[in-house]
């Protein structure tokens, strides 16, 4: 019998989803608890993570109820640290290549797509800043896939298009809706310029990404576009 495993979550949080879709695409058993950050149970900081942020997992110990978690089970932080601790928990699912020079390169992506890719989308969603950020992060993301491949690195499903795949998804939606905190209509225009010939290798993966039944399964996109329509209500004209 294998190991209790427990994601605890919160839906609106890609960094829960690249949790989420590690865990579906190695077919891993494994329970959820949604935690809502805006209202967080008093257990959850003194048991689970004192820093009080999700995505976390719970594995080992005994079998318990998820909202009276183990002492006696690991407490596992940090979308990054779990994406590598779930490659490692299963290494026949593929996360992680055999290689070591894919791991490295898969280890790479991840970095760059953290680097470039998450910070300058979120400061574009608040309107912060402009887009130019994630045209150049985009950019530096398109040098490193190949021509040929269905994913980051290699011809499989890696942890590297788990931890960028729910910025991919919250793009997408950023630009055919115009929902965020920018100028009104910079998301489309920004839609606009990721059809260009520049972003074809781009947006080819972007296209294959999303339509993998893994992406669909854990993003609820109408339940995003309505949060950011009651968040995001005043813009600028």
């Amino acid at each position: 019998m294998s190991e209790q495993l427990t994601l605890y979550l919160y839906k609106l949080s890609p960094y829960s989803q690249k949790i989420e879709l590690a865990l579906a695409e190695a077919n891993v058993p494994h329970r959820t608890y949604e935690v809502d950050l805006f209202n967080k149970p008093e257990w959850f900081a003194s048991k689970v993570n004192p820093v009080g942020e999700v995505p976390v997992v719970t594995y080992g110990g005994p079998n318990v109820e998820p909202n009276d978690p183990s002492p006696l089970s690991a407490k596992i932080a940090e979308s990054n640290v779990i994406l590598e601790f779930l490659a490692d928990l299963y290494p026949d699912s593929g996360l992680l290549p055999k290689d070591p020079v894919l791991r490295a390169k898969v280890r790479f992506f991840i970095d760059a797509s953290t680097k470039h890719i998450e910070g300058s989308c979120y400061a574009f969603i608040l309107g912060k800043e402009s887009y130019d950020n994630i045209l150049k992060g985009i950019e530096f993301i398109q040098e490193l896939l190949e021509e040929s491949g269905d994913f980051a690195v290699g011809d499989h499903y890696t942890i590297a298009d788990a931890c960028i795949s729910p910025f991919l998804a919250r793009l997408k939606m950023v630009t055919e809706t115009d929902l965020g905190r920018f100028p009104v209509g910079m998301g489309y225009k920004l839609g606009e310029e990721l059809k260009g010939p520049k972003f074809a290798k781009f947006m080819k993966y972007v296209h294959r990404i999303l339509e993998r039944p893994s992406l669909k399964q854990t993003n609820d996109e109408e339940f995003v576009i309505t949060f950011f329509k009651t968040r995001f209500t005043e813009r600028v004209q």
